[in-house]
C-alpha cells in the first residue's frame, strides 16, 4: 500500500488549470444577470406594484401584503425563464453558515393533476423547523415552529434551478433566530439616530445608510492534499505541521504574480459572483503562501452582508470545480499570516454626504468632526462588547499574530485627524472657531481634505483604524459572518449619536447657540473618548499595559470575552436601541459558549486520533527500523566502532521513544480533560474550562509532533507537509 501523503503530492503536480468560458459581453453588461434587481422588477411587475415595491426598499415603508401575491408572480415569470423548478428561503441561523430548505413550484390542480404556483404567502412567510438550529433555549426541542419572513431590501436571486428569497428567521414567540433581524434593526436605529445628527448641518437629509466593504481573505488548498490531512477536512485548520523552511520570509507572495490555476479560479469565481451582483472589484495574492484576497465596491451594509455570505458559499463550490479546496479558517497554518475580513464601514445620507468623509466648507467640516468623534465614543464604551463581536474560536487563534490587530480594541486615525482633535480638545473660549451667529461659522484650522485623504498612514496593529474617509474594522475573522460585528458597531454608534442630539438640544434649549452647542458637546466627547485613541504598535507589551491602565477591556479568553454581552451597559443599549432583549442576548451567548466548547471539543478528538493512529505506529516504526540497523551494525563491526557508528541511531531511538511517551500520556491527558469539562452542566463554565485545561494540553502534543516530524525519515510520514500544502502546483 503506498503513502497516500506521495500519492496527494503526485495528484497535485498533475493538476492544470480549466479552461473558464469568458462571456461575450463586458462585466457590466452580465452583472446581475441572476438577480431580480430594479431592472427585472420594473419588467415583471406592475407599474403600481413596482412603485410601492420601491417605497419599500428605499424608505423603509411597512410591505402592503396586498401587493405579494403580483410580486410573486412576477418572480416566478423570470425565474421560470431562466430554468427555476424550485424556491426557498434563504437565511443566516447562529451556525455562522446559511440555510435552505427547497421546494417546488408545484400544487395540486384538484383535477388529479399539479400545476406550477408560486403565491405571495409563500414568497413573504414560511415556517422552517426551528428546533433543530441552536436558539441557547430560547425554544425547546419540542417546539419546532419557526418563521421566516422575506426581506424585500436585499434582491431574490437565483442559484442553478433554485430562487433563493432573503428572510429573516425568527421563533413562534418572536425572537431573532439569526443575524439578519438584529441587524436589520441596528441599521434602523443608527439611520434614525445619525439622520437627526445630519439635520443640525443638512435639513433636507431624510436617511443615513451604514456603508460596508468586505476585504475575504482566503487559502487554497490542492483538494488531494487536503483529503490527505483529516484534521484540514474536519476542523478547517492544521492540528499540527512543522514550519516549511520557506514559507513568507521573503515577502515575494504579496501582490505577486497569481498563479495560472489561482487566476483560472478566481476568474470562474468572479464570473459567476457578478451574475449574482456581487460587485467584486479587487483580487491579489496576500501576504501568506497560498492565501489571496477578494473585495468589491462598497455596499448598503445589509446587502453586503448577505453578499459575503453567498460569496463564501460560491467559492467552496467553485473552488472544487478547478481542484482546489478553500480554506477560511481564520489560522489554517501555524507561523504565517492568518486570514481576515476586514470591515470598511461608513455612513452616508441620501443627499450625497458621506458622514465620515471631510468636507471643503467649514460646516462640513464641523460635521465631520463630529461623526468621527461620535463614532469613537461608541467604540469607547463598548470597546469590549466590540470584541465579542469578532471573537470566536478560530479568530483567537489570528488575533494578535503576524500582522493581525491585538486582542485589544483601540483606533488609529492618524497623525492630522489627532492633531486636529487635539486642538479642538485643548483650545479655549473657542480659539479655533469663529462664530457669527446667524451667519454661519468658520473652523479656523487647515483644509482637512487635503490631510486626510491622501496623507493618513495605515496601521495594521489597529483593530478599527480611520482610513481616510471610513473606519476600517480589521478584526473581523475570515468565516465570520459580518453580521455580528456590523450588529455591535451599528448600534453602539446609535447610541453614541442619540446621546449627542439630546444633550446638544438641551443646551439649544437653553439658550446656546446652535454651533456653539455642537462645539462644546463634541469637545468633551474628544476628551472622553481619547483611551481609544492609539497610534502606536498594538504588539508591544508596554501597549497591553497602557491599555489597561486606560481602562480598555484586555481580556484574551474567548469564552470570558463573550461575557461582555451580558454586560448591564451592553444590555440597556441594546434594548434602548430596539435591537435585541436581554433574554435574547444570553441565549446568544448560550449559543456561543456551546459553539466554542464544541470546536475545540471536535478539535481534540482529532488531534488524539491522528496522534495515536497516524503518528505513533510512523515513528515507532522508524524506530523500529532504527534499531534493526543498530543490531546489524553490532553484528559486523566491533563493539567499541558499533558504539560510535550507531551513537546517532540511538539519539534518535531514546528521542522518539521520549517524544511518542509524551504524546502518549498527552492523549490521555486530553481524553481525561475533556471528560472533566463534559460533567459541567453549566455552557458559560462548560466554555471557560475547555479554554483554560483541555485547549493547553493540545498545544503540548502538538510540539511532540512537530518534533517528530522533522526526525522520521520523510518517506515513511503520511501527511502532507507544509512545504507541500503551502505551494500550489
Amino acid at each position: 500500500m503506498g503513502n497516500l501523503r506521495f500519492e496527494a503530492v503526485a495528484e497535485a503536480y498533475k493538476k492544470k488549470p480549466l479552461d473558464v468560458p469568458t462571456p461575450a459581453e463586458r462585466p457590466s453588461e452580465f452583472f446581475g444577470k441572476y438577480v431580480f434587481n430594479r431592472q427585472k422588477m420594473f419588467k415583471y411587475l406592475p407599474r403600481d406594484v413596482y412603485d410601492k415595491l420601491i417605497d419599500v426598499i428605499d424608505n423603509g415603508t411597512r410591505l402592503d401584503r396586498s401587493i405579494a401575491d403580483a410580486v410573486a408572480k412576477g418572480m416566478r415569470q423570470w425565474a421560470e425563464e431562466n430554468g427555476v423548478t424550485h424556491y426557498t428561503h434563504w437565511f443566516q441561523p447562529l451556525t455562522e453558515g446559511t440555510a435552505e430548505k427547497h421546494d417546488a413550484f408545484v400544487e395540486f390542480d384538484g383535477q388529479g393533476g399539479m400545476i406550477e404556483e408560486f403565491s405571495g404567502k409563500l414568497l413573504v412567510q414560511q415556517e422552517p423547523d426551528a428546533s433543530s438550529f441552536p436558539s441557547g433555549g430560547i425554544r425547546n426541542t419540542f417546539e419546532a415552529r419557526g418563521y421566516s419572513a422575506w426581506d424585500p431590501t436585499s434582491p431574490v436571486f437565483i442559484i442553478d434551478d433554485t430562487l433563493c428569497i432573503p428572510t429573516i428567521f425568527i421563533s413562534y414567540t418572536g425572537e431573532a433566530l439569526d443575524y439578519k433581524a438584529p441587524l436589520l434593526r441596528a441599521l434602523h436605529a443608527v439611520n434614525v439616530a445619525a439622520t437627526d445628527v445630519a439635520r443640525l448641518f443638512y435639513p433636507d437629509v431624510k436617511k443615513v445608510t451604514s456603508n460596508l466593504g468586505w476585504e475575504q481573505e482566503y487559502f487554497l488548498v490542492d483538494e488531494s492534499l487536503y483529503s490527505a490531512r483529516p484534521d484540514l477536512m474536519l476542523t478547517g485548520r492544521t492540528l499540527m505541521g512543522h514550519d516549511s523552511a520557506k514559507n513568507q520570509q521573503m515577502d515575494d507572495h504579496y501582490f505577486g504574480a497569481i498563479p495560472e490555476r489561482v487566476q483560472a479560479f478566481m476568474k470562474d469565481l468572479e464570473i459567476q459572483a457578478l451574475e449574482l451582483g456581487i460587485p467584486c472589484k479587487t483580487r491579489h495574492n496576500e501576504v501568506a503562501p497560498n492565501q489571496f484576497e477578494l473585495a468589491p465596491i462598497f455596499e448598503d451594509t445589509n446587502l453586503a452582508v448577505d453578499h459575503n455570505m453567498l460569496l463564501m458559499q460560491l467559492m467552496k463550490r467553485v473552488a472544487r470545480k478547478h481542484s482546489f479546496r478553500v480554506l477560511l479558517h481564520e489560522k489554517p497554518f501555524a507561523g504565517i499570516n492568518g486570514s481576515g475580513k476586514h470591515n470598511n464601514w461608513s455612513l452616508s445620507t441620501d443627499t450625497g454626504i458621506l458622514l465620515h468623509g471631510p468636507g471643503k466648507t467649514p460646516e462640513d467640516n464641523l460635521r465631520f468632526v463630529v461623526f468621527i468623534v461620535e463614532t469613537l465614543m461608541g467604540v469607547y464604551r463598548h470597546n469590549g462588547l466590540l470584541k465579542a463581536s469578532i471573537m470566536s474560536a478560530t479568530n483567537a487563534h489570528r488575533l494578535g499574530a503576524n500582522e493581525a490587530p491585538p486582542a485589544i480594541i483601540s483606533s488609529f486615525l492618524g497623525k492630522q485627524l489627532t492633531e486636529l482633535l487635539e486642538a479642538i480638545e485643548h483650545s479655549s473660549n473657542r480659539d479655533l472657531f469663529n462664530v457669527a451667529g446667524k451667519q454661519g461659522f468658520k473652523l479656523d484650522i487647515p483644509e482637512i481634505p487635503e490631510l486626510l485623504i491622501d496623507n493618513t498612514d495605515r496601521n495594521r496593529t489597529s483593530p478599527f483604524a480611520f482610513t481616510g474617509n471610513r473606519f476600517e474594522f480589521r478584526a473581523v475573522g475570515s468565516e465570520a459572518n459580518c453580521a455580528a460585528a456590523m450588529i455591535v458597531l451599528n448600534t453602539a454608534v446609535a447610541e453614541a449619536l442619540t446621546d449627542f442630539k439630546q444633550r446638544v438640544d438641551r443646551l439649544i434649549t437653553s439658550g446656546t447657540d446652535k454651533t456653539e452647542a455642537i462645539i462644546d458637546i463634541v469637545r468633551e466627547d474628544i476628551k472622553t473618548c481619547k483611551p481609544i485613541h492609539f497610534d502606536g504598535n498594538g504588539y508591544s507589551d508596554e501597549w497591553k499595559a497602557e491599555a489597561a491602565r486606560r481602562g480598555l477591556d484586555t481580556e484574551n479568553s474567548c469564552p470570558r470575552v463573550f461575557e461582555r454581552y451580558l454586560d448591564e451597559d451592553a444590555i440597556q443599549m441594546f434594548e434602548r436601541m430596539n435591537v435585541m432583549r436581554r433574554y435574547e442576548l444570553a441565549a446568544r451567548n448560550e449559543v456561543k459558549w456551546n459553539t466554542y466548547t464544541k470546536k475545540i471539543q471536535i478539535e481534540a478528538r482529532v488531534l488524539g486520533d491522528i496522534a495515536m493512529n497516524h503518528i505513533v505506529p510512523v515513528a515507532t516504526h522508524y524506530q523500529s527500523q532504527l534499531a534493526k540497523n543498530v543490531q546489524n551494525m553490532y553484528s559486523i563491526f566491533s563493539h567499541e566502532e558499533a558504539d560510535t557508528l550507531t551513537a546517532r541511531n540511538k539519539k534518535i531511538i531514546r528521542e522518539i521513544a521520549e517524544r511518542t511517551q509524551a504524546i502518549e500520556t498527552g492523549v490521555e491527558e486530553l481524553v481525561e480533560a475533556r471528560r472533566i469539562a463534559n460533567r459541567i452542566d453549566s455552557e458559560h463554565l462548560r466554555a471557560i474550562t475547555y479554554h483554560d485545561t483541555v485547549a493547553p494540553k493540545m498545544e503540548e502534543i502538538r510540539k511532540q509532533i512537530d518534533k517528530l516530524e522533522l526526525i522520521v525519515t520523510d518517506e515513511l510520514w503520511t501527511l502532507p507537509k507544509y512545504r507541500e500544502l503551502l505551494f500550489i502546483r
